[in-house]
């Protein structure tokens, strides 16, 4: 019998890398088995850190560094008697001897270290192009705290006065804003037409304008080129269509790839899209070797096929999975869905599923609506408005995907979303669901009821709808155009060929209505078009409700229009709770922002 202070050497297990996955592996391991002698190498100087909150410390939002460590070698000795060695590098694996070679940085020896079952967490290493003058010291990228700290230091020592940031997914978007928080003017340059690739380009359209308004710069639909120096001294960034953006430092946030020279080394299998590849119990083509986080590719949840997914929250899970199975429970890895969720500045921005973009690359059946619900109940102060997309499958209404930005409430209800998609939740259910109300936290119809009712409302053709990319069609082929709004809100912006007739007077008009024909009905989001498309119906007419109202079309065309109307109301809102601690400074915003 083995005593409760014995470790076995003949059941070892290795985890190469620590951070979200191994440490979560780690710490699961010994939980489970007591017995077995647990090796974690990292070659890094910290074993486990939170690299989310990086950009975070760099603004200097999270002020001291070592809240960023989320434990330490000596804690995870100390309570989990886990054999904890930083700066030991694996080099190769032997998988007939199953032994792994391993490279102290300390003292510059090479050991070999047997292992029973072997773990792989080598996450993934930030893209760095080998562009022309990429290797400018003023050039930074974002993966450990080290780099952290290089960026925070410059800033402190340099006061610069202007950045680049390259990428507008989750990293550059943090990082444009924790730049401008400690008072630099960024300059965002991607090259896709959207930042933030998660949500489709209308969605993105809110992202973009806020981040303006926020005094960033966005180049769209640009690549670097090259790097130099400036006659002044600065820093050139050069796009290839050849603007050129004088900066004091520039940040790479273009993406990752995942870390696999090793497994490639080991004679492991990779993925088609050159992650490792693994089956759903963790395990690589060698049943020994398991593999977890961002280096490895997973199921999709809706699409079916493989997909990288490098998010923190995953590559825990998927630590905890792998040491279960090791530690002789019967599991099975779940498929991802992708579910994230980013601040850029004051808006909050979630998505979850197969994006719109992946849906038709993959040739898979859709329908979509918008909803615009309040953050909370509009009588109750702050009340700010969200904008939810909902894609699902047109035959059974099963949610596809969810997008949603907003200021306020977005996380509850997209975690509430994203919960009731992956237990396989159509949008009928999303309607039924019985969540929790009062004024200050949520409306008596909350936003994911809302959003399950406008879908079912499709689903059941108790609505028909029209997309903002279809409107020209229609009018082509001779619809009418029936703006339901007011009379002032239509003066202040309308689409073109549009006939203003406000919902309140709709019934005194109707034999004005061609019976012939469809009439493409819009307000500003969608709803008091809906309810006239249910009266015209009823009447005989052929009316087509614009999804998302006149808001959606001016996301999706930002050109045609002159903004997005509806975001007086986020700004105002901001202000309120900005600048004002009282309620008579309240008074006196409104007043002027009227």
């Amino acid at each position: 019998m083995t005593g409760c202070n014995q470790q076995r050497p003949d059941r070892t297990i290795v985890i190469v890398g620590g951070v979200a996955g191994g440490a979560s592996c780690a710490a699961r391991l010994r939980r489970l088995d007591e017995s077995a002698a647990i090796v974690m190498l990292e070659r890094g100087k910290h074993v486990s850190f939170a690299n989310c909150g990086l950009p975070y410390f760099i603004s200097g939002e999270i002020h001291d560094r070592d809240k960023l460590l989320i434990t330490t070698p000596d804690r995870l000795s100390q309570r989990f008697r886990i054999d904890v060695r930083v700066r030991h590098e694996v080099m190769a694996i032997d998988r007939q001897r199953k032994t792994v070679e391993v490279r102290d940085h300390q003292s510059g020896q090479t050991y070999p270290l047997r292992y029973e079952k072997l773990v792989l967490s080598p996450g993934a290493a930030p893209v760095r192009p080998r562009l022309p003058g990429i290797e400018d010291a003023r050039i930074f990228s974002l993966r450990t705290i080290g780099d952290a700290e290089r960026i925070r230091a410059y800033l402190e020592a340099n006061d610069p006065r202007r950045a680049v940031v390259v990428g507008g997914g989750f990293i550059g978007l943090e990082m444009a804003e924790s730049l401008s928080h400690v008072g630099v003017h960024v300059t965002l340059i991607e090259l896709a037409a959207q930042v933030m690739l998660s949500v489709d380009r209308e969605m993105a359209e809110w992202i973009h304008q806020h981040l303006r308004m926020k005094g960033v710069e966005l180049i769209l639909e640009e690549g670097v080129a090259r790097f130099s120096a400036g006659d002044d001294g600065s820093l050139v960034v050069s796009t290839d269509r050849g603007n050129q953006v004088p900066c004091d430092l520039a940040v790479l946030a273009i993406g990752v790839k995942p870390e696999v020279d090793l497994a490639r080394k080991a004679g492991l299998e990779l993925g088609p899209l050159g992650g490792i590849k693994v089956n759903d119990r963790l395990q690589t083509s060698d049943p020994d070797i398991y593999a977890i986080g961002d280096a490895i590719e997973v199921q999709d949840g809706i699409l079916g096929g493989p997909r990288r997914i490098p998010l923190a929250n995953l590559a825990n899970r998927q630590g905890r999975l792998a040491a279960d199975h090791i530690g002789g429970k019967e599991i099975a890895c779940t498929d991802a869905y992708g579910t994230s969720v980013v601040r850029v500045f004051d808006l909050t921005v979630a998505s979850t599923g197969a994006s719109e973009r992946a849906l038709v690359a993959g040739g898979v059946p859709y329908e979509k609506s918008y909803t615009h619900p309040a953050s909370h109940a509009g009588y109750y102060p702050g009340a700010v408005p969200m904008v939810m997309k909902l894609l699902f499958a047109p035959e059974t209404g099963r949610v596809l995907d969810g997008q949603l930005v907003g200021i306020d409430g977005v996380d509850k209800r997209f975690d509430v979303l994203a919960t009731a998609m992956q237990l396989g939740a159509t949008v009928s259910d999303l309607a039924r669901l019985e969540l929790a109300y009062a004024p200050p936290f949520g409306t008596g119809k909350d936003a994911v009821n809302i959003a399950g009712y406008a879908a079912s409302n499709i689903l059941d053709g108790d609505v028909e709808i029209v997309h903002a990319d279809q409107v020209d069609g229609w009018l082509g082929e001779g619809a009418l155009l029936l703006d339901v709004r007011t009379v002032g809100e239509f003066r202040r912006g309308q689409l073109n060929q549009a006939v203003n007739i406000p919902i309140d007077e709709m019934r005194s008009h109707l034999t004005e209505l061609p019976m012939n024909g469809a009439i493409l009905v819009y307000c500003l989001t969608g709803i008091r078009s809906y309810y006239v498309c249910r009266l015209l119906k009823q009447h005989g007419y052929r009316p087509l409700n614009l999804s998302g109202g006149y808001m959606v079309y001016c996301a999706t065309y930002p050109n045609r229009c002159k903004g997005i109307p509806g975001l007086q109301r986020w700004r105002r809102a901001l202000a309120l709770e900005t600048f004002c601690s009282t309620p008579e400074e309240r008074s006196i915003v409104r007043r002027n922002m009227k």
